[in-house]
């Protein structure tokens, strides 16, 4: 057994610095970072810590991760570095052309307009295939755990579900939504902070996923199960965007700042704004860490290296711009120019 003990230490600077002897997990809920910390108490690493508190999140804060959405990661293994990027595609019927004849002059926020192919499920069990060391069906077990027999909501969580549940009440209309509702605000409403709640349906495709190393999402009784209800209510995707689907192991992209290497994953991931804006800042000398000359460059490096991607970034493969050249010399340089004295207003 691992000892995985911290503690905290606060100083009068108000930062809290945390140490442990064996290892440590951080997540945004403490129950799913005590997923992480129970993978590493089995003998598991980093990996099998991260994929369990990763796929716990989906269970404990609903209201920021789901099993549909994408995933990222980069990953430190015997003195290398590896991303992987486990976003989905748009489903293979349909364009632009027929979201605007339907009559679409934006893309929808709600519906099946903006669903792409999900990720996450594959890039757990990949990264379980190629780094981990415990089983992958044991990595799944806490949050099917709570799905199955539920956990008392947080109190961020519940503010935000509530939020969340009110603003969908308002705009989300039609046959299509009611399973949303059905879900997550059983009986009308949002389970408010210290209410126990479960999903067992949740947990039951966790199980599938785990029994399968997500195999069934993409190319079994889930993926059948999507496509179903894509059918039913007028979506876009198929089986076949499922079954085509694989995450890709991706060289990480490098900017250094003031004698440190710092790494992102390249495009269509969005690091490369990180590091536009850290190369800007590269060029100005500063005397002090919070003056206001200090806090305006970096505000005003962020604004232009947000522009940046808004403008190129996208699908690797119809980048206009290579991510090398957003980060070379002349293209900082004209973007620097740019931070003057006052403040400029953000490029929509």
């Amino acid at each position: 057994m691992m000892d995985c003990d911290f503690l905290h230490y606060p100083y009068p600077s108000r930062r809290t610095v945390v140490m442990a002897r064996r290892g440590m997990v951080a997540a945004s809920q403490p129950l799913a970072a005590q997923a992480g910390l129970e993978m590493l108490k089995k003998g598991g690493n980093a990996v099998d810590a991260a994929v369990a508190a990763a796929a716990c999140l989906t269970v404990v804060e609903p209201t920021g991760n789901g099993i549909g959405g994408d995933a990222f990661a980069l990953i430190w293994h015997d003195g290398r570095l590896y991303g992987l990027n486990a976003s989905g595609p748009a489903p293979q019927n349909i364009s632009l052309e027929m979201l605007i004849a339907q009559g679409c002059r934006e893309m929808p926020v709600f519906g099946f307009a903006p669903v792409t192919v999900p990720g996450a499920p594959a890039a757990w069990a990949e990264c379980s295939r190629r780094f981990g060391r415990l089983p992958f069906a044991d990595l799944l077990e806490p949050a099917i755990g709570y799905a199955a027999e539920g956990f008392p909501v947080s109190p961020e969580v519940g503010r935000s579900w509530q939020a969340a549940a009110e603003i969908y009440r308002a705009q989300l209309r039609g046959e299509q939504f009611k399973s949303w509702f059905d879900t997550f605000a059983p009986g009308g409403e949002a389970p408010a902070a210290g209410a126990l709640w479960r999903s067992p349906d949740h947990a039951r495709t966790l199980r599938e996923i785990a029994a399968t190393a997500a195999a069934s999402f993409y190319r079994g009784e889930i993926a059948a199960q999507i496509e179903r209800f894509s059918l039913d209510h007028g979506g876009y995707l198929r089986a076949a965007d499922l079954a085509a689907f694989q995450p890709a192991w991706v060289e990480p992209i490098c900017a250094r700042y003031r004698g440190y290497e710092i790494w992102e994953l390249p495009p269509n991931g969005q690091g490369l704004v990180a590091l536009i804006a850290l190369r800007i800042l590269e060029g100005f000398t500063f005397e002090s860490r919070d003056g206001g000359e200090t806090c305006h460059r970096q505000i005003e490096a962020v604004k232009l290296a947000f522009a940046g991607g808004l403008r190129y970034i996208t699908d690797p493969d119809h980048m206009a711009v290579p991510a090398e050249s957003l980060l070379a010399g002349a293209y900082i340089a004209g973007r620097r120019s740019l931070v003057g004295e006052a403040a400029s207003l953000p490029a929509p």
